[in-house]
């Protein structure tokens, strides 16, 4: 089953938090904190530092013991992440006396992916610190009222300068008390343009040949150790595990750079193909218009291409406002403006309102979701969890319906928050067609009924929203066509079914179908 890891904090928690180590990630994760676990990987030197951050430099003074040393030699195998060259040597200071590398049972720090925190202005980088990725990855940093503090040494355990930034930390972070989260990043793996970085280096000859030298000299260390493995076994010594697993080696063909390009370029090879030069092109023609969701996921927007604006230029959103204002295309900025927001409208009149109301605070994250959010603590103006809702909501679609089979129905449970789910029945009626929701007592049909039979330990919070209907008939009977969704509350705990019955009779101007009795079930997670 999927892992989610627990919830130990509100979203709404606003209080001063400093986390230790991966702490960050274990209570921060569930609700949407940047303090992810990048590498668990951080030992006893800081660098990178923000010199100017007040950590450095109040309540209390900080003199730092700084010198050059040598660049975590992992920083190199990210070097495609970085704008510009990896040094060989950077300056550093001793945050603690001791580690893991100098003591293997000392508690291991963790540094947080780099991307987002300087995209949203609830969230900072402070520090960076010797680990195995990049040397911009976080070892301290803020997102809105926790700060991170990856090192994870007692004060025992650090030396004084150490001491001073972790107490100025402290004093620090305690200034943010009720300025909350604001831009959330729920998704740690979520694609941001980052990611373009290394599909680029993945495209290119000069990493493919690195790749392939790579591969020959470690089919020629496996041969050598299966060799001695082989006479080891000849003279019957006793194999250890290496000696077992290097005679079950068997070498591969060289991977062709066709393949190579497939196995990195992933969808973007059906679009640009086996070329390799071509990828660093693409991928720059198009960078004002992609668009990142999910696992390492990314695609071009064409409705944002087609407008050439840039989606992460608040000018999108007026623009997409513009053409339904002007019914030039009101669907395209219907898609525009609930993609890369978190608000809903009818019109466009609403739409033109809110964007007026906030388009100075404005401001657009990817790490967040690719979205703009709004620079406000006001509770419900960057509601994550209302779009949330309205996509589950989406998510629940009936199949679609012919004269065969006028009548389709799709049922779904909805998290609403707070412990309250909703259980969702939608009912698409082919054009042509109606369902009862009425019956007048001179009229013969059946009214369409919903009976939920609900699991122990669940119970209802309110009576069924029902959809609008029309008059059919002079005697008070009336219908409901095109689609219809009925919803309802319901509390409760555990993972259970619950067992959905529909009773309907569909009709058009000629025939009346015989009464449908149809039972679903719904998973409750």
């Amino acid at each position: 089953s999927k892992y989610i890891p627990a919830k130990y904090l509100t979203e709404d928690f606003d209080r001063p938090m400093l986390f230790i180590g991966e702490l960050g990630e274990v209570m921060g994760r569930n609700i949407g904190l940047k303090t992810d676990w990048y590498c668990l990987c951080l030992s006893s030197n800081a660098h990178s530092w923000r010199a100017e951050h007040p950590i450095f430099r109040t309540p209390f003074d900080v003199r730092l013991n700084a010198q050059k040393e040598a660049t975590p030699k992992d920083a190199f195998h990210y070097a495609y992440f970085s704008d510009t060259p990896v040094p060989d040597s950077v300056m550093m200071w001793k945050v603690q006396t001791k580690d893991y590398i100098t003591d293997p049972d000392f508690r291991v720090g963790m540094v947080a992916r780099p991307w987002g925190f300087k995209d949203s202005p609830d969230a900072e980088y402070i520090s960076g610190g010797t680990n195995s990725k990049t040397l911009d990855a976080v070892a301290i940093g803020r997102h809105g009222n926790f700060l991170h503090w990856g090192f994870v040494a007692s004060p025992a355990h650090m030396t004084q300068e150490g001491q001073t930034v972790l107490a100025n930390a402290i004093v620090y972070i305690s200034t943010f008390d009720g300025r909350g989260v604001i831009a959330r990043k729920y998704e740690s793996r979520i694609a941001t343009r980052q990611w373009l970085k290394e599909l680029k280096y993945y495209a290119a000859r000069e990493t493919y040949e690195i790749e392939l030298k790579q591969d020959q000299e470690f089919e020629k260390i496996q041969l050598e150790a299966q060799k001695n493995a082989l006479i080891k076994k000849e003279n019957g010594e006793t194999l250890t595990r290496r000696d077992s697993s290097a005679l079950n080696y068997r070498p591969s063909a060289p991977i062709s750079m066709q393949d190579f390009l497939k196995r990195h370029q992933r969808v973007f090879y059906e679009l640009v193909g086996n070329d390799p030069d071509a990828y660093a092109k693409f991928y720059d023609d198009n960078y004002d218009y992609f668009y990142g969701f999910g696992f390492y996921h990314l695609e071009i927007d064409e409705d944002v291409k087609s407008l050439g604006i840039p989606n992460y230029d608040k000018q999108i959103l007026d623009e997409a406002i513009k053409l339904w204002e002007s019914n030039k295309d009101p669907a395209k900025a219907k898609r525009i403006l609930t993609r890369y927001t978190l608000v809903d409208f009818a019109t466009a009149k609403e739409w033109r309102h809110w964007y007026n109301t906030y388009k100075n605070q404005i401001f657009f994250t990817e790490a967040g979701g690719w979205l703009f959010l709004i620079n406000s603590q006001e509770p419900e103006v960057n509601n994550y969890h209302a779009k949330e809702v309205r996509q589950a909501m989406s998510a629940i679609q009936p199949e679609d319906t012919n004269d065969l089979n006028p009548v389709n129905v799709a049922t779904g449970i909805v998290n609403k928050g707070n412990g309250v789910k909703e259980v969702v029945v939608k009912i698409k009626i082919h054009p042509g067609y109606h369902i009862y929701a009425l019956v007048s007592e001179e009229d013969p049909y059946i009214a369409a009924a919903i009976n939920i039979d609900l699991p122990e330990d669940y119970y209802f919070t309110g009576a069924w929203k029902e959809p609008s209907f029309r008059s059919f008939n002079n005697s008070g009977t009336t219908i409901y066509e095109d689609e219809i969704v009925f919803r309802r509350e319901i509390m409760g705990s555990g993972a259970k079914e619950i067992k959905c019955t529909i009773v309907y009779q569909c009709c058009d101007n000629h025939t009346c179908f015989p009464p449908e009795n149809k039972v679903y079930t719904m998973k409750i997670q």
